[in-house]
């Protein structure tokens, strides 16, 4: 069977009157969902460390860079060994990360995640040696040492190989400790919190301002861009900033999105959110099918002759137009009444991807098309 195509057609209706009054209501978020205190934020470290007790698994004698460190850390131990004399298969070289969070004190801990750098088959029952961890500006804030997590399995015998998980990849919870801290500094010289949004936008922004006027009617709250707003304390301070700032965290806000259809046309996912509005509009779907079928028939000569038997192919072609189905979308139709007029047609999802293209080029879709 062989789907040769469907049929779309888009009619734009010149219909007068005013819009259909469907409004969907957005729900309220605290504050620290969609925004940030500015001066709080986390930090990225990185080192470059090794780990060792592995059974067998651990980078081969191409690794060069392995063999190096292993001759450096026994000669900083008081043991001088030529590097082309190590042949190790317990050790791997790996890379150690980890995030520095706010206000982080010397003497905490942070978990570490340990990656093979090397082509070491499974970090299984290692333990990283003490790793020095730097961030940007090339000073070591923490040094992460401890046994390494794979949370899974790699075993290999007899030819065959049972592995669970991503193996060369482990965890060391609570293996770092914080030799150094970050100075996190969310108080302006001013006297005043700055709030920034994770997505700017103006209309958010003023919601945002008009909340915090209503909740804190002392305060001074201003916005300077749709991104950020400036909550001025008291010159006084007799506020205070911790208490300020965890009480502005839960205050509501009705966030303002953007109408978006997002479409992956890989997997055939759809998502439409609620802001999406349809103008005056009809879609028409239909398709045909066309279905070849081959029987195969066998020829037999009559006794005593020369003919020979044959295999004869009999093939019927029949072809089938389903009738065409067409809804009515009014102005100002909701995403509500876009699938349900897309359901009765009883389209695919890989054919909604094209209705909903076909509706944005025809400038009936109100929305932005984002292709992923």
């Amino acid at each position: 069977m062989r789907r040769l195509g469907w049929f779309l057609g888009l009619i734009g209706l010149g219909l007068l009157g005013a819009p259909a009054q469907n409004t969907v209501s957005a729900p309220s978020v605290r504050l620290k969902d969609i925004a940030q205190i500015r001066g709080v934020r986390s930090n990225q470290l990185i080192g470059y460390g090794i780990v060792v007790g592995l059974e067998g698994t651990g980078d081969s004698a191409s690794a060069l860079f392995t063999v190096q460190s292993i001759a450096n850390m026994l000669e900083r131990m008081g043991i001088s060994v030529p590097p082309n004399t190590i042949k190790v298969k317990n050790v791997a070289a790996v890379i150690v990360t980890a995030e520095l969070p706010p206000f982080a004190r010397a003497g905490n801990t942070i978990d570490v995640v340990v990656s093979s750098l090397g082509d070491a088959r499974s970090l299984q029952g290692g333990t990283l040696l003490q790793t020095p961890l730097r961030g940007a500006d090339g000073q070591v804030y923490a040094v992460a040492q401890g046994a390494v997590s794979i949370g899974g399995f790699n075993f290999s015998a007899g030819g065959g190989r049972v592995q669970r998980n991503h193996t060369t990849v482990g965890r060391v919870p609570n293996g770092a400790l914080i030799e150094r801290e970050v100075p996190s500094q969310f108080l302006s010289s001013d006297n005043s919190v700055v709030v920034q949004l994770n997505k700017p936008d103006f209309t958010t922004a003023a919601r945002v301002v008009n909340s915090l006027r209503a909740s804190f009617p002392s305060l001074r709250v201003r916005a300077l861009d749709p991104s950020t707003i400036r909550i001025t304390l008291d010159p006084d301070g007799t506020i205070d900033p911790v208490l300020l700032v965890a009480q502005l965290e839960t205050v509501s806000i009705i966030p303002d999105t953007v109408a978006r259809v997002v479409v992956n046309e890989r997997t055939g996912t759809v998502v439409v959110n609620g802001d999406v509005r349809i103008a005056p509009v009809a879609v028409a779907h239909g398709g045909i099918t066309v279905r070849v079928q081959t029987v195969l028939e066998v020829s037999q000569p009559p006794p005593l002759s020369e003919g020979q038997t044959t295999v004869v192919p009999q093939t019927q072609v029949d072809a089938e137009q389903d009738p065409a189905k067409m809804v009515y979308l009014k102005e100002g139709a909701s995403v509500e009444s876009l699938v349900k007029a897309l359901n009765a047609l009883g389209v695919t999802p890989r054919d909604l991807i094209a209705i909903l293209q076909a509706l944005k080029s025809a400038g009936a879709l109100h929305a932005e098309i984002e292709v992923q």
